[in-house]
């Protein structure tokens, strides 16, 4: 069958010869997931959150809004449906059927679906707060989820493979230094979300809000900060020690630990374009 692929989907998945490869397959697999769960399925979702699956709303045959989603192999999401499994709802969309083997998802669909991204700041806040305190409250009883550690380490590789475009190292340095010594394992670990910001946090009926794309590690709690505080850069620069403050107070986590997980991520965390205002971040929180 045809099958749409968003822009940014398939510009990701031409990056390894197993993500061409998942991308060769994507229309086969989505006509047989579609037979296989009854499905008559919409056009792919197609924003900035939607680089690293495939996700369509759809209706199973008989009635019912659902989404389809198939992942492209991704490390950080390799676990996105055993993290399902296991908050089983609670605060996130439930996993109806899944295909382990494909990376495949059956989800609950969110309606209306608006992100919280559409709130003002300080809700946004309050929300993203609640929700995570909700999914630290599960605790895994076994060591079957990666630690933290696993997806710091894979970064660190990372960034040191992109060193020659390094423009502040000893900045760089830094922040990989600060990671790795947040990542140790201590008794206070819980399970995280990791990706946890107000793109994906969406607008439902069972509950008020839910998540989505769950990327579970074992960890310190703090690191969940990150991702929401990522995604407010310019009013972390504007007001650092407040706007950190106020976020870990109401996530009853040390703030000093967030905003060292903060300036950790801006100055040391991969990505493709070195720049010195992809560091303006760091620098407003150096230590």
């Amino acid at each position: 069958m045809s099958v749409v692929v968003p822009r940014l989907l398939r510009e990701n998945a031409s990056k390894t010869p197993e993500r061409a490869e998942w991308l060769r397959r994507l229309p086969e697999v989505v006509g047989n997931l579609a037979e296989r769960w009854g499905l008559a399925l919409g056009n792919p979702f197609d924003s900035d959150d939607v680089s690293t699956a495939w996700v369509a709303p759809a209706t199973r045959i008989g009635g019912g809004a659902v989404v389809i989603k198939i992942g492209m192999p991704h490390m950080e999401a390799a676990q996105e449906i055993a993290g399902l499994r296991f908050w089983d709802g609670d605060p996130l969309v439930r996993l109806l059927d899944a295909d382990d083997s494909l990376g495949a998802m059956l989800l609950e669909r969110c309606v209306p679906g608006t992100s919280l991204r559409e709130r003002p700041h300080d809700e946004q806040d309050r929300i993203i707060a609640g929700l995570l305190r909700r999914m630290w409250a599960r605790r895994p009883t076994t060591g079957f989820f990666r630690p933290l550690a696993y997806m710091i380490d894979a970064w660190s590789a990372e960034s040191r493979a992109q060193s020659a475009r390094w423009i502040d190292a000893a900045l760089v340095e830094r922040g990989l230094h600060v990671m790795t010594e947040l990542a140790r394992p201590t008794p206070g670990d819980v399970l995280l979300g990791t990706d946890i910001h107000a793109g994906n946090v969406l607008r439902a009926e069972r509950e008020p809000w839910l998540v989505i794309d769950p990327k579970p590690f074992v960890g310190d709690p703090a690191y969940d900060a990150t991702q929401h505080l990522i995604n407010c850069a310019e009013r972390v620069i504007a007001d650092p020690r407040r706007t950190i403050g106020d976020f870990a107070e109401l996530l009853e986590v040390d703030a000093e630990r967030v905003r060292a997980w903060l300036f950790a991520r801006a100055a040391a965390e991969a990505r493709d374009t070195w720049s010195k205002e992809g560091l303006r971040l760091a620098r407003a929180l150096q230590m």
